[in-house]
């Protein structure tokens, strides 16, 4: 090895290093009781007051949490929000003064720069991985079937116990929220992005839980035969056939029906279930929207007044 190499290699360890030391009295341990059989995971101080950021898949619908800090001190923790859609809750101990980390803008990161994830699983001690991003953009299914959009993929090995942790920067800010592991694989581990924390976290301190438009539809993906999108100049070649329909929903009140197909709602596409969900945000409650629907080969035109589900 040349001894630039050397000094290189030096410089990597000290950041790495320096990441450790400067954060890692921040993540904790969480343990909870899931029936009768405990789980567990990792989760992070974000605020000096206690609250901590982790996986909703780690604290959803347990009967007890606690947290270990890496000094060994011990608290119970309470739920105070929690969102399955991105795999995300915030829990708060009864603390003060702590220390705790920044979340920073996982917009800015880049393809190939240092990933370093520190967690705090299975009761031992704070365990550091280091790695670097593999991939941007990437999406994935959260436990209850939504999208999770601009996942980021690290090579950073990672296992369960590591769920809730955070994955940080160089610069020690945490970028992402340490979730998924691909058991088959090798070092193809999921992190959700920091700047999804920040868009959710207000909500959740506020309320508890993130609102979400609903109009009340089962539907599935289905391809458009090319004589409706030739007959109705679509610019798409899918969309989402309506399969049952809830009673009093906003669906069932704007007209739609079973067999209808849907390819929009306002001046926006919909191609597949993913796309109208990311469409049905909290702006979207209350408000009239037109979802455009290929019904008998002909294209309709329907109002409709999504509502708030959680």
């Amino acid at each position: 090895m040349r001894y630039s190499d050397e000094r290189l290699l030096d410089s990597y360890s000290q950041t790495v290093s320096g990441v450790f030391q400067r954060s890692s009295s921040a993540v904790v341990n969480i343990e909870v009781q899931k029936g009768n059989a405990p789980a567990g995971g990792s989760g992070f101080v974000f605020t000096p007051d206690g609250f901590i950021l982790t996986n909703s898949h780690v604290v959803h619908g347990v009967k007890r949490i606690m947290a270990t800090f890496i000094d060994g001190r011990k608290a119970e923790a309470q739920l105070v929000g929690d969102d399955p859609h991105t795999d995300l809750a915030v829990v708060r101990v009864g603390l003060q003064n702590l220390n705790y980390v920044q979340l920073g803008d996982s917009n800015s990161i880049q393809v190939g720069q240092i990933a370093i994830a520190i967690g705090n699983p299975f009761g031992f001690q704070c365990t550091l991985t280091a790695g670097v991003i593999s991939a941007l953009g990437r999406s994935m299914r959260s436990q209850s079937g939504r999208l999770i959009e601009q996942v980021i993929q690290t090579d950073a090995a990672l296992n369960p116990g590591n769920s809730g942790g955070p994955l940080f920067n160089s610069q020690g800010e945490v970028i992402g929220i340490n979730t998924a592991v691909i058991l088959p694989a090798q070092g193809i581990c999921f992190a959700v992005p920091s700047n999804t924390a920040k868009s959710i976290v207000p909500e959740l301190l506020t309320h508890g839980h993130i609102t979400r438009g609903f109009i009340g539809i089962m539907g599935q993906n289905v391809v458009l035969p090319q004589g409706i999108v030739h007959v109705g100049k679509l610019p798409v070649e899918s969309g989402i056939s309506v399969a049952g329909i809830e009673p009093n929903s906003p669906a069932d009140r704007a007209g739609v029906k079973v067999g209808d197909i849907i390819v929009g709602i306002n001046d926006q596409l919909v191609s597949s279930i993913d796309d109208l969900h990311r469409l049905l945000t909290n702006h979207s409650v209350g408000y009239p929207y037109i979802l455009t629907i290929i019904r008998q080969l002909e294209k309709t035109f329907l109002r409709i007044i999504p509502e708030s589900r959680t």
